[in-house]
């Protein structure tokens, strides 16, 4: 037991190591992750107000002391839509990268294991997906649902499931012949077990990295929808909602759509960081550097 927690404290200090290692473009991305984080779940303590409150005597005003970024032209304050939208915005890049992950794992674990005519089902129908772009993908699938953050969520979860299936099927097809396999199918073990049990832990650290740059895909696909109309309905506050409400008043108050813009652009690109250098720490045969 000792010797265990002793080589899981070890392997953990060379995770870090590994990790932090990439440069200070890695700890700023990592950084900037978590400020996100915790400015969505504070948004209420951050601002006193809320995302809805409207001052019609104070549309399109510049930053002041009584709002720091400004307002739109309703008059809310844009600091408000902001924290609130980063909230919308991680919620449904995370339920949607959740949904995917499962289903798609879930996939590629019986095509992989099972081969024959239920991988050729399961992969054709994934490479029919992925012929398809994401873009157009969610639009047609966004066009069913309400609007509402939970179904847009399910929607993009269905684009991005294709890359889980393929990476888990392409896994589990390298692994099933390996020793340990094939005496547990010797010993009866069932299926499904060797399939939870001894399969998908190999594929943990693989799938740890396509989830985090998935959540970034995720979050730019929902703001694409939002800024066309089709994905998050207004008054709610979402970043892409707040581009397309606002890049009507560029030149009044430029601020409604650029603050958005850039939020998306930081939490996309830090997503996709953070998941290159978590590939590096979590796979020895891929320890590189920037």
């Amino acid at each position: 037991m000792a010797k265990t927690q002793s080589k899981f404290k070890k392997d953990l200090r060379q995770f870090f190591r590994v990790f932090f290692s990439r440069g200070w473009v890695t700890k700023l991305c990592f950084g900037l992750i978590v400020v996100f984080v915790f400015c969505a779940l504070l948004a209420p303590i951050l601002t006193q107000y809320t995302p809805y409150e409207q001052d019609l005597l104070s549309m399109l005003q510049g930053p002041s002391a009584k709002h720091l970024l400004g307002t739109d032209m309703l008059g809310r304050d844009t600091l408000t839509r902001l924290l609130y939208g980063a909230r919308v915005s991680l919620i449904t890049g995370l339920l949607s990268s959740i949904w995917a992950a499962l289903v798609g794992t879930t996939l590629g674990l019986i095509s992989g294991y099972f081969g024959g005519w239920i991988d050729t089902v399961i992969m054709r129908l994934t490479d029919a997906m992925i012929a398809i772009p994401p873009l157009i993908f969610t639009m047609v699938l966004s066009s069913i649902v309400s609007g509402n953050l939970l179904g847009i969520s399910v929607v993009i979860g269905v684009s991005i499931m294709p890359s889980y299936i393929r990476m888990v099927n392409g896994l589990v097809v390298s692994l099933r012949e390996n020793d340990y396999i094939v005496a547990a199918n010797l010993i009866g073990q069932k299926q499904s077990i060797i399939m939870f049990k001894h399969l998908l832990p190999n594929c943990f650290a693989s799938l740890i990295v396509i989830f985090t740059m998935n959540l970034g895909t995720a979050v730019m696909l929902e703001a694409t929808l939002s800024y066309l109309g089709v994905g998050i309905v207004p008054p709610t506050p979402a970043w892409g909602v707040m581009v397309s409400e606002g890049y009507k008043y560029l030149f009044n108050q430029p601020l409604i759509a650029i603050l958005p813009g850039i939020c998306i652009m930081l939490v996309v690109i830090a997503f996709n960081i953070v998941g290159d250098a978590l590939r590096d720490a979590l796979d020895p045969r891929l320890r590189g550097k920037l």
